[in-house]
């Protein structure tokens, strides 16, 4: 049975039915692993004949839009690249208005660095006017110590997002939020920006982007401390699901609270 419980922590939440898009997570939202939820795609429906429009959200920087509607299109969803938004492109708006033109040195994967490429920027391994730092899994110990080094002369320091962790088959990988403490304790530094969840730098992409208005949008998502955070951060609705990592047991222990809450997509579908 689902639920539709509205809270006033955050004091942010519209009404539902004038919400216009929806942010949604991906993994423990609509889909866990390789499994599409039953509700997922009655919930898109929903929403598309009602006039709305979704997102499909991720801070994961390793992959492109291009990987994520592939990865929907095998699970049954049929996804343009325009509904797919990653910390890499949020990263590169964002770096195209407060660094334009800049030589940039990008800690990434080779489809970050593509992105950065198409966003108009050169790219450079030394004396760059700006260092981003994104998820690699092609970090060695030369590669480390060239970002402290970078870090260390004071060059302006962007991070695609926090996450310390990826999940992955069988468990976790350390993510880029692991990178920033290693850097920290080495340089004394944090990134002088995060721009993935729960920072409000991607949904201020977002706005820059499809021109939604910031009061219209909701986060739905299945973890507190990203998704439902960044409801408070970026001044958004934010809508928890109990499809994936987060228990009601954690959510009534935790001090993150959501405008709304439902067991899963299906709850919201029927309450638009």
């Amino acid at each position: 049975m689902t639920r539709d419980t509205r809270h006033a922590t955050c004091g942010t939440a519209v009404s539902l039915s004038d919400i216009s898009l929806f942010m949604l997570d991906m993994d423990g939202t609509i889909y866990l692993g390789d499994r599409l939820f039953d509700c997922t795609k009655p919930f898109l429906e929903k929403v598309r004949s009602s006039g709305r429009r979704y997102l499909f959200l991720t801070n994961n920087s390793s992959k492109d839009r291009t990987a994520y509607v592939e990865k929907l299109g095998r699970l049954g969803i049929t996804a343009t690249p325009e509904e797919v938004f990653t910390s890499g492109e949020a990263t590169t708006i964002y770096m195209r208005r407060a660094f334009p033109g800049a030589k940039v040195c990008v800690m990434g994967m080779p489809t970050l660095e593509r992105e950065f490429r198409e966003a108009g920027f050169t790219l450079v391994e030394r004396d760059p006017d700006c260092l981003v730092l994104g998820f690699d899994q092609a970090f060695d110990y030369a590669k480390m110590t060239r970002l402290c080094d970078i870090v260390r002369a004071g060059t302006p320091y962007i991070a695609t997002h926090p996450d310390f962790n990826c999940p992955v088959e069988g468990g976790f990988i350390p993510d880029i939020g692991a990178v920033i403490a290693y850097v920290k304790a080495s340089t004394g530094r944090e990134p002088d920006k995060v721009i993935g969840k729960p920072h409000a730098g991607i949904v201020d992409a977002i706005v820059e982007k499809y021109g939604v208005q910031r009061e219209r949008i909701a986060m739905v998502g299945d973890r507190l401390y990203t998704d439902i955070a960044l409801g408070a951060e970026a001044g958004i609705t934010s809508i928890l699901v109990f499809s994936g990592e987060t228990s009601r047991a954690d959510y009534a222990a935790s001090k993150v609270r959501a405008d709304y809450t439902f067991d899963d997509l299906s709850g919201i579908a029927a309450a638009l």
